[in-house]
């Protein structure tokens, strides 16, 4: 009786929100692919773009609430493989990459199978220990989602200038296979969510969060774009950063501590 008693516990629904927030995700980066396949091809990108944002916050929310569990870390890998894996690719291919036959479907397979890998090595790194706590503030490779953003952009270009050149197949492997190198590389790149913002700042950082957010409503396509290329001029600095921090405090768990966020 008394295992029945515990098998019937309630679950707090602090512990359902984060996996909500990762299924609702998970049914954008599948409505991305229906609208891909109806040639809908803005309401692909904002599909992705949608689940990008759910699952930012998937995350913060679970730390927020206490509901981390290990389920939820193995369902949001999931969803981030079909949303900024299989989604984008498949979209660029019914795009564009098509046309290019073999190659292109090649080019599909090799995005999603280093998307994969991207994953699982950053699902065990995350269960290791001993690690030092400024790499925190550190991805290794580009994640998923930027990734996803990355290997969209000359579509996102092509939305707001309609040149022909941006949907060549040739152009848009490129992107690809850059991108898919970058997704399993060892590149360290910022993690954004470990920013600390001081005091002093926090209200200057909310108004420029809104008048970006004003401008993404406004200007949807130029807005993305322009956030994109920017995330990619971030990388040398990230790698920069990244050596200055491994000179100085260098492997031993001792240094200084990743930044935290205001939450």
């Amino acid at each position: 009786m008394e295992g029945r008693r515990k098998s019937l516990k309630s679950l707090p629904i602090n512990r359902m929100i984060p996996n909500m927030l990762t299924l609702l995700a998970l049914a954008a980066g599948l409505s991305a692919l229906r609208f891909a396949l109806q040639e809908r091809w803005e309401h692909a990108v904002l599909a992705i773009a949608a689940a990008a944002i759910l699952d930012g916050l998937d995350g913060r929310i679970a730390r927020i609430l206490k509901g981390t569990t290990k389920f939820g870390a193995e369902l949001d890998s999931l969803s981030d493989f079909l949303c900024f894996g299989v989604a984008p690719a498949m979209t660029l291919y019914l795009w564009s990459l098509a046309d290019a036959g073999r190659f292109g479907w090649s080019l599909v397979l090799v995005f999603c199978i280093c998307c994969a890998l991207r994953l699982a090595r950053f699902n065990v790194a995350g269960s290791e220990e001993n690690t030092p706590a400024w790499t925190r503030n550190f991805f290794v490779g580009v994640p998923s989602p930027a990734g996803a953003g990355m290997v969209l952009l000359p579509m996102v270009l092509w939305i707001q200038f309609e040149a022909d050149f941006l949907r060549h197949p040739g152009f848009v492997a490129v992107f690809m296979l850059a991108t898919s190198a970058l997704l399993v590389s060892r590149i360290p790149t910022f993690s954004f969510k470990k920013i600390g913002i001081l005091q002093s700042w926090i209200l200057p950082t909310m108004a420029a969060v809104g008048l970006y957010l004003a401008f993404l409503l406004s200007a949807p396509w130029i807005t993305l774009s322009l956030s994109i290329i920017a995330y990619m001029a971030s990388i040398p600095f990230g790698f920069r950063a990244h050596r200055h921090y491994s000179e100085r405090y260098g492997e031993s768990p001792a240094g200084p501590p990743a930044a935290h966020p205001t939450d």
